[in-house]
């Protein structure tokens, strides 16, 4: 009997091992799958991140900006405070500069007394400009300079063949600076002639240089 079942037993056919075809096709097709979720994920992350990065590196810029306004702002402030005021008490120079001006020349030298004034109101005047150059305010005469009309105002021109074109020959009224800002043009007289003639100059130097007649 146990021969028997024994051979009943190796006759039974070999059972194959149930395998899920589902599972078998399933899986290689998931590992690609979520490897692209994950890159899809880590570059919408890292969209993120730069997209960050930018509104702080701009933020940061625009702070850095709002700071350095700032400080023209307060630089400008300080520089420029006083141009109101300054320029209300101009009148003060114009008025020294004038009494001084008035004075014949040679007629303070006969009058002790009258010496004395100018010299009284030469030292004001000096005094003022001096105040007004310590904050930063400077009188403009420009005598004998090209015309600047960033700088002058021409009130006229005239003809002058002594000087070249466009030479301020005669000031009206001092201008003033604060600084880099014209606070207030100065007022001129500009040449329209023309070039200081050079040719009788030329003339008289070869002339001077040139060999004598032997005759």
């Amino acid at each position: 009997m146990s021969g028997s079942a024994m051979s009943d037993q190796s006759k039974k056919p070999e059972q194959e091992p149930v395998t899920d075809d589902g599972a078998e096709t399933e899986a290689p097709g998931a590992a690609p799958a979520g490897a692209a979720a994950a890159d899809a994920e880590i570059a919408e992350l890292q969209g993120q991140v730069a997209d960050l990065t930018d509104r702080l590196l701009r933020a940061h810029a625009e702070m850095d900006n709002l700071r350095k306004r700032s400080d023209r702002d307060k630089e400008d402030t300080a520089k420029y405070v006083i141009t109101k005021f300054a320029r209300e008490i101009l009148g003060i120079g114009d008025n020294l500069q004038r009494a001084i001006g008035a004075v014949p020349a040679g007629a303070a030298d006969e009058d002790p007394a009258l010496k004395a004034l100018i010299d009284g109101v030469s030292m004001t005047e000096r005094e003022f400009l001096n105040i007004l150059d310590r904050h930063g305010v400077k009188r403009i005469d420009p005598s004998g300079e090209p015309f600047n009309p960033h700088l002058h105002q021409a009130m006229t021109e005239i003809e002058d063949k002594e000087v070249a074109p466009g030479t301020v020959v005669q000031v009206y009224q001092p201008g003033y600076i604060i600084e880099d800002r014209v606070l207030r043009p100065a007022m001129v007289v500009v040449a329209k002639g023309g070039e200081k003639p050079a040719k009788a100059e030329k003339s008289a130097d070869e002339a001077a240089t040139a060999p004598e007649n032997p005759n």
